[in-house]
C-alpha cells in the first residue's frame, strides 16, 4: 500500500520540495509509462532525471506540476499557497518555447500574470525583473520571429520565473539548440539557481548536460520508468569551463553514462 501523501507541513519540516512514493502511471491505452517511481527532491536541489526516450521523465513532471494525476501512488509537494498576488509554486519550462507568435517577449512573459489577476504595477514590475534575469531587457518589444532559437527559450524561462515560484521544471529545454547556445545556457542556468535560490528538477537526455549542470543525476530505467541509479555529482562551486573540461567531470560522465548501458542491471549508487 502506498504511503498516504505528507500534508505542506510534514514536507516543509523534512526539508523536501518534492516526495514521490511508489508512483505509477498507466494511460487509457493500458501503457504503463512510469513507476514504481520513489523520489525525493530536497528544497533548493538541482537535480536531472536522464533516461531513454519513453521511459517517463516528462511524465514524472508532469505528476508534480499537477498536470496529470499517478494511477498509483502519492505526489507531495511543498510550497506557497499565496496565489493573490500572481504567484504561483511550480514553474514549468517545456522543450518548445511554446510562444505566442502574435506577441511581444514582454507580452508573453505577462500571460501566466494576467491569468492570475495580478495587478498592472506588481505585472510590469516582475515581468521587467523576469527579463533581466534572462538577459533580454533590450529584446522585451522583440517578437517571437525576431528572437534566436535561445533567445526564445530564455523568454520562456522567464515566463515561469515571473510568478516566483518555488520549484522550477524543465523539460529538455536545451534540446533543440546548438551546442555552443546550449553551453551558454546552462551556465545561466546555473548562476539563476545559486542566486534564485530554487528547487530545480531538470529533464536531459544529455549525460554530459545533467553532470555538469546537478548536484545530482537520477538515471531511470527503460519504460516503466523506475529508479535504475543514483549519482552525486560533488564538486567545487561555482561550476564553469574548467569543471567542463575536468578529469573530475570525464569521470562522473563516464560513470552516469555507464549506467544508461541496457547491461547494466540493477541499482547504483555513486
Amino acid at each position: 500500500m502506498a504511503e498516504p501523501a505528507l500534508s505542506e507541513t510534514d514536507i516543509d519540516t523534512a526539508g523536501l520540495a518534492v516526495r514521490l512514493r511508489t508512483v505509477v502511471k498507466t494511460y487509457e491505452n493500458g501503457v504503463t509509462a512510469l513507476g514504481p517511481l520513489d523520489l525525493d527532491v530536497a528544497k533548493g536541489e538541482f537535480v536531472s532525471l536522464l533516461g531513454p526516450s519513453g521511459c517517463g521523465k516528462s511524465t514524472a513532471l508532469r505528476l508534480i506540476a499537477g498536470l496529470g494525476a499517478p494511477s498509483v501512488g502519492t505526489v507531495s509537494v511543498s510550497h506557497r499557497a499565496n496565489r493573490a498576488d500572481g504567484r504561483h509554486p511550480i514553474g514549468f519550462v517545456f522543450q518548445e518555447p511554446t510562444l505566442m507568435p502574435w506577441a511581444s517577449a514582454r507580452e508573453n512573459v505577462r500571460l501566466p500574470l494576467k491569468l492570475a489577476h495580478a495587478t498592472a504595477a506588481e505585472a510590469n514590475r516582475r515581468i521587467e525583473e523576469a527579463l533581466a534575469q534572462v538577459g533580454l531587457s533590450e529584446f522585451a518589444d522583440a517578437y517571437p520571429r525576431e528572437l534566436s532559437g535561445g533567445m526564445k527559450m530564455r523568454v520562456s524561462l522567464a515566463r515561469a520565473l515571473v510568478t516566483d515560484p518555488d520549484i522550477l521544471l524543465l523539460d529538455e529545454p536545451f534540446a533543440a539548440l546548438d551546442e555552443i547556445t546550449r553551453f551558454r545556457l546552462n551556465d545561466d542556468l546555473l548562476d539563476l539557481w545559486r542566486k534564485l535560490h530554487k528547487t530545480v528538477i531538470f529533464v536531459t537526455h544529455s549525460v554530459f548536460e545533467s553532470v555538469y549542470l546537478s548536484q545530482r543525476v537520477i538515471v531511470m530505467t527503460a519504460r516503466p520508468g523506475r529508479l535504475a541509479s543514483e549519482f552525486r555529482i560533488a564538486t567545487a562551486e561555482p561550476r564553469g569551463e574548467e569543471f567542463r573540461t575536468s578529469a573530475e567531470y570525464a569521470g562522473y560522465c563516464r560513470a552516469v553514462s555507464s549506467a544508461l548501458s541496457p547491461s547494466d542491471s540493477g541499482q547504483r549508487s555513486a
